[in-house]
């Protein structure tokens, strides 16, 4: 049964070993609760009983804490049971998704509810993090283009420190941590220090922005494979060209800065001037845009769009307007056939 009460300034008294009961304890602070501790049997006394609201026991595995349960009953105390919290010493990577809390998995929830430490970025459920979190410290090392307030090496060193100091840590990420998230980087990393990891996979801007925008990235018998660009920095002249010829859906993450470069250089390998083009902003955010237009004229159209944003390249455009899609910025193309 999950109770959701007002402990605010309420005496709670949570049982069991330091470390099996931190979650519990910074959880009912978080709520500010006036928590209590008794670590061990030995140190508990039922004279306690009568001063607290709530008992929250927990189980660290010592036998000893039986006879708790009917000194709470015969002083009118309400007892809730807890399992202990995971042990420390441990990195998750977590992939948050595109950015509302009910897109993270149930596995990512799991993990940050145990977490000491949450070491996240600016993408994905970061307005949600205390509630995700309760009772977390909450580390801020979120990047946005050309400001990188907090090198890589930076973040992987401040996230095995913390693990040394028997902390569970969450690198909470937007989207996937494999998709252009540097998770490779980490795993490497917490391997190379002897800190084990995990990784719990998140849904990818790269599918699940341009499906908010009604755009599949596959429909069958228009397009049966997509590939995923960075669009960080610029494509080379052959990277270009392999683009171009592979056919299907291009989407293009973080691509606003470089979608000149890409447009002139798809545009010079072969691909069709009125190829659908899309660009979708701050997907799944009450500031959600899309502007659509070709490949020819999308960066006129594109002119004042900005990161975060998803690009996708290719006939499932059309699909979608077909779909009955609407951009929030006219088609340039549309409006330059009736003129």
């Amino acid at each position: 049964m999950d109770l959701d009460a007002d402990l605010t300034g309420q005496s709670v008294l949570i049982t069991g070993s330091a470390v099996a009961a931190r979650r519990a304890v910074r959880r009912y602070r978080a709520a500010a609760a006036d928590v209590r501790t008794v670590d061990c049997p030995a140190n508990f006394r039922t004279s306690v009983l009568d001063e607290v609201l709530l008992v929250v026991a927990v189980d660290d595995g010592d036998p000893g804490w039986a006879p708790l349960v009917q000194a709470c009953r015969l002083h009118s105390v309400l007892l809730v049971r807890e399992q202990a919290a995971s042990p420390g010493r441990h990195i998750a990577l977590v992939g948050g998704g595109p950015g509302p809390a009910d897109l993270l998995t149930v596995r990512g929830r799991g993990a940050l509810r145990e977490a000491d430490v949450v070491f996240y970025d600016r993408l994905g459920p970061v307005a949600d993090l205390d509630q995700l979190a309760p009772g977390a410290q909450l580390i801020d090392v979120g990047k946005t283009p050309g400001h990188h307030p907090v090198s890589q090496t930076d973040i992987q060193a401040q996230m095995i420190a913390s693990a040394r100091m028997g902390n569970r840590v969450v690198r909470l990420k937007g989207g996937d941590p494999y998709v252009f998230g540097r998770g490779g980087e980490e795993v490497a990393a917490c391997a190379e220090a002897g800190i084990p990891v995990t990784v719990v996979p998140g849904v990818s801007s790269a599918i699940s922005v341009p499906g908010a925008a009604g755009i599949p990235v596959t429909h069958r018998t228009v397009s049966h494979l997509f590939t995923v660009v960075s669009g960080h920095a610029p494509l080379t002249d052959p990277e270009l060209e392999h683009l171009a010829g592979l056919g299907g859906t291009i989407v293009v993450l973080m691509g606003i800065g470089t979608l000149p470069q890409l447009t002139n250089g798809l545009l010079q390998a072969g691909l069709r001037r009125d190829m659908p083009v899309a660009v979708v902003e701050r997907g799944f955010s009450p500031h959600q845009r899309t502007t659509i237009s070709d490949l020819s004229n999308i960066v006129s159209a594109a002119s004042k769009c900005s990161n975060p944003a998803v690009v996708v390249i290719g006939e499932v455009v059309a699909v979608g307007r077909a779909a009955g899609v609407q951009s929030e910025i006219a088609d340039l193309t549309a409006a330059m056939l009736r003129s």
